[in-house]
């Protein structure tokens, strides 16, 4: 049926409207809920369709192709446990505001408020974690529905929708519906006064600090940002899991905020008599629990930029507010006379200090020593490599060692939601495909989404998988060995070989328990395609990046 006729199927008019606002890719479980929808797909050569293994799966891959794309990422799941399983995506698109879009297959319209198969309230049970949570009983209004959606999807602090469609509404004639335009997302530039008054409370400064990453973040921001920031020599952190937001090269980069950070610019950070916030809503783990930056923040001023006015004042006193794009911010910022400024020297010296922390040190100190596979990573990868990682302390060498030099180029759950690696790396295997991809994971984060290895190859993607297996909970352990020492509870694994089971993917695959054994498979495995898996028996002892370790932990108590 031609595109443009006001009389169409339900399905054909939805698909249509993702088609206006610019969607190009669908991950999927399928259901026999949105049947309508999966035909129309057939005939839709504008939309790639992703055939996952579980809706947790498809989630994490629609949040970070939305994280890459800035676009809205899109998932189909049906009702009830597809919903509920596809539910730990939408929190993490939530709290990592990203934009996306959950179209849930539901029950129809009349079997509704009977408990039927499957039968969930998705507006009530998505509300607290999504920015709009709604049900289209009305085919006609579907471009209303889409096009609302796309933008409040991407507009001031992005995040996720969630849409039910009720199976028989899907079927019906949409009479009359016209595809409405595509949406824009507002780019609200900084107002000029406050520019002003921004550049005079950074020139008055004596120790001012940047931190950065966040709502809104692409390429355009990062560009204007770090020019304006080596100008005028400010020192720059990026927030938790924020690290591409700046080039690690840049002569200000002082390094991450988060879990496991350089002491000296936690140091830097309380002792700044000025905060500069772009972007980022200072979050628990970017500030260690409100604690390296308060609340409050006594003798610090801090001023705030975000697209979104309501996270503005939300949860810290705000001694200047600008409610703008940050893309819109950064050119305005580096485009300003600023020549009242006198650049400051702590940015090279923070960048000094970061360079320091971030180099990794080549004596082995375990069988397979972490840091020096970090070393041997950072020779054999390229710089611009997307790293992929769920949640547990094996990041933390990632995180502390790796450059993060490309955009994207990381791609983690600020929410700390364990099995978003494997997913995040087929999304970006897929949308990247001439870029080196590293799903990097713990054991027990590997586990929690594997399956998804079945999407990979059967779509042909090339992915490398480096998984540190310490068979323990590596976090929760570190807690654990912290609040009550040698009580080891529910955190022992028992593992598989998982070089095995990345040769039951159809990859490549190899176990390796020292780092020699590391660096030549490594070697060999990074100019390959396909899957490959590195399995890498690694030392419970050595447990945190920062250097904490079970034996060192049991001693302080």
């Amino acid at each position: 049926m031609n595109a443009d006729s006001p009389l169409r199927t339900a399905s054909r008019l939805l698909v249509d409207c993702l088609l206006e606002q610019g969607c190009d890719r669908i991950f999927t479980v399928p259901g026999e809920s949105f049947l309508p929808v999966l035909d129309t797909l057939i005939d839709t050569d504008g939309i790639d369709t992703v055939t996952c293994r579980q809706e947790g799966g498809v989630a994490f891959m629609a949040c970070a192709d939305a994280t890459m794309t800035g676009r809205p990422g899109v998932a189909f799941v049906t009702r009830g446990p597809g919903a509920t399983n596809a539910s730990i995506g939408v929190h993490v698109a939530m709290q990592d505001s990203q934009p996306m879009i959950l179209f849930i297959g539901d029950v129809d319209r009349g079997m509704r408020d009977r408990e039927g198969f499957q039968e969930i309230d998705f507006s009530a049970f998505f509300a607290p974690i999504s920015k709009w949570a709604a049900r289209i009983d009305d085919a006609a209004r579907i471009p209303e529905y889409i096009a609302r959606a796309w933008s409040t999807a991407i507009s001031g602090r992005p995040g996720p929708v969630v849409l039910a469609l009720p199976e028989d509404m899907l079927h019906e004639e949409a009479i009359g519906a016209l595809v409405r335009p595509a949406v824009t997302r507002p780019a609200q530039a900084p107002c000029p006064d406050a520019m002003d008054a921004m550049m005079r409370m950074i020139g008055d400064a004596a120790a001012p600090m940047a931190i950065i990453g966040g709502a809104g973040w692409h390429e355009r921001t990062r560009h204007y940002f770090t020019e304006f920031a080596e100008r005028i020599g400010l020192p720059v952190a990026t927030a938790f899991r924020r690290q591409d937001a700046i080039p690690p090269s840049s002569a200000v980069y002082a390094g991450n905020l988060g879990y496991g950070p350089n002491p000296r610019l936690v140091e830097r950070v309380r002792e700044a008599d000025l905060i500069l916030v772009v972007g980022a809503r200072l979050g628990e783990a970017t500030t260690d629990g409100y604690s390296i930056i308060t609340p409050d923040h006594p003798g610090q001023t801090l001023i705030h930029i975000h697209p979104d006015p309501e996270e503005l004042g939300r949860v810290y006193r705000t001694d200047l507010a600008l409610c703008a794009d940050t893309a819109e911010f950064a050119e305005s910022a580096a485009l300003w006379d600023d020549s009242d400024i006198i650049a400051f020297d702590a940015g090279a010296e923070a960048h000094r200090d970061w360079q320091e922390w971030n180099t990794p040190h080549d004596e082995a100190r375990y069988d397979l020593d972490l840091t020096m596979a970090m070393a041997a990573a950072r020779r054999l990868l390229p710089d611009d490599a997307i790293i992929c990682n769920g949640a547990g302390n094996f990041s933390g060498w990632w995180h502390r060692f790796w450059p993060y030099a490309g955009f994207p180029s990381q791609l983690a759950p600020t929410c700390g939601a364990m099995g978003y690696g494997i997913p995040a790396a087929i999304a970006a295997a897929r949308r990247f495909p001439e870029r080196c991809v590293v799903a990097a994971s713990g054991d027990g984060d590997f586990l929690m989404n594997a399956q998804e290895l079945a999407t990979a190859g059967q779509y042909g993607l090339n992915l490398l998988i480096i998984i540190f297996d310490n068979s323990t909970y590596g976090t929760i352990r570190m807690h654990q060995e912290r609040e009550y020492p040698g009580r080891e509870s529910a955190t022992q694994l028992a593992n598989p070989d998982f070089a095995m089971m990345g040769k039951s993917y159809g990859g490549w695959a190899k176990r390796v328990a020292t780092n020699a054994e590391f660096d030549a498979a490594l070697a060999k495995a990074v100019p390959m395609e396909g899957i490959r898996l590195i399995h890498c028996l690694t030392d419970i002892e050595q447990l945190g990046a920062a250097g904490a370790t079970i034996s060192g932990l049991r001693a302080k108590n």
